[in-house]
């Protein structure tokens, strides 16, 4: 049986396109040039990881400035103009952020446009990401619900609206990425993942949730630091999680001081091991990649191993993402050999 392949989100967006290693960077082109040069990025990306071995594919969020405003563009109810400060993931770094000011509405498809282009270009399985309902409302400001809770539910309506459609288009895996769970752990288990379910609800195409500590960013690698020797965050909902609707649960192993052995608490999962550190530069060897991949089969069943990048690697230089990736492949396919 072969170790499949996978990347988490986000890819590095070419200098023409936006500044480099950097989130939330401008676009360079505007109006129709704007679509045509996403669409080339994606193309490379796409053609990259054919190339490479990788085996469900994504468009490397090519299409969006951030994971999460990148969906909430188009909905309306959201002032773009009234900028919030808040503290994002639990208070861990502050933000500028957009304020829900009415009810929220979305009023026409956000991702089918580049989906179709991503689906005609590949005969691949195609993944796609969807920032989750409980991510959402830590990345944006609500001065119109009562509670977190009510507006995290309207995000989950729609977004379903929007994952059937995409689904329909004939995507293989739809991953809502939820890094607010380890941030709001006893929410998540609370409400956060019954939300999910709603996200996903009438889905027949794999589902998955991306959870982790963040972005390779400064104040998440501060932050990291303050957790202690075990981070063992995820034990508060991953009950919850187990016994949820969900197919898959990606989550990063590599250089990670998550405890492996809680991956026992997933056996109804896939899980989508993030072997690939992306908040450091160095190109980790197929050797490791196998290594890791061998330790977690410890506690989850082979069957249920997908290779994948720890996040998304969008702040990391080109190159690096593209030799990181390359090390993703073979190390799967090492691994593949020893079972």
């Amino acid at each position: 049986m072969k170790i499949k392949t996978t990347i988490a989100g986000s890819l590095p967006k070419p200098t023409w396109l936006a500044e480099p290693e950097k989130l939330w960077a401008e676009w360079k082109l505007k109006d129709s040039d704007l679509f045509k040069g996403q669409c080339e990025a994606a193309l490379h990306w796409i053609k990259f990881q054919e190339n490479t071995g990788v085996d469900i594919i994504s468009d490397g969020e090519q299409f969006r400035k951030h994971f999460v405003h990148g969906f909430l563009e188009s909905i309306q109810g959201i002032d773009w103009n009234k900028m919030t400060t808040m503290g994002i993931r639990n208070d861990r770094y502050d933000a500028e952020v957009p304020t829900v000011v009415n009810e929220l509405k979305r009023l026409e498809k956000v991702h089918s446009k580049s989906t179709e282009f991503c689906l005609k270009n590949t005969s691949n399985d195609f993944k796609i990401t969807l920032p989750g309902p409980m991510t959402i409302c830590d990345t944006i400001a609500n001065g119109f619900y009562s509670s977190r809770k009510e507006m995290a539910f309207e995000f989950a309506k729609i977004l379903n609206a929007e994952a059937l459609e995409l689904e329909k288009l004939g995507v293989h895996t739809i991953q809502f990425d939820e890094p607010a769970f380890n941030a709001f752990t006893k929410e998540a288990s609370e409400w956060g993942v019954e939300i999910l379910e709603v996200a996903a609800s009438g889905l027949k195409c794999k589902t998955a949730v991306h959870i982790c500590y963040g972005y390779g960013i400064k104040q998440n690698i501060d932050w990291k630091k303050t957790l202690g020797n075990e981070w063992k965050q995820y034990e508060d909902f991953f009950p919850t999680l187990n016994n949820s609707s969900i197919n898959q649960v990606s989550l990063e192993c590599a250089n990670s001081r998550v405890p492996l052995d809680v991956l026992k608490m997933l056996s109804n999962k896939e899980i989508l091991v993030g072997v690939i550190d992306v908040a450091n530069l160095k190109i980790e060897t197929p050797s490791e990649v196998c290594k890791l991949l061998e330790k977690v089969s410890a506690y989850v069943d082979y069957k249920n191993i997908i290779a994948c990048t720890n996040c998304g690697m969008a702040p990391m230089p080109f190159n690096i993402a593209e030799e990181k990736i390359k090390s993703l492949v073979a190390g799967a396919n090492l691994f593949t050999k020893s079972i």
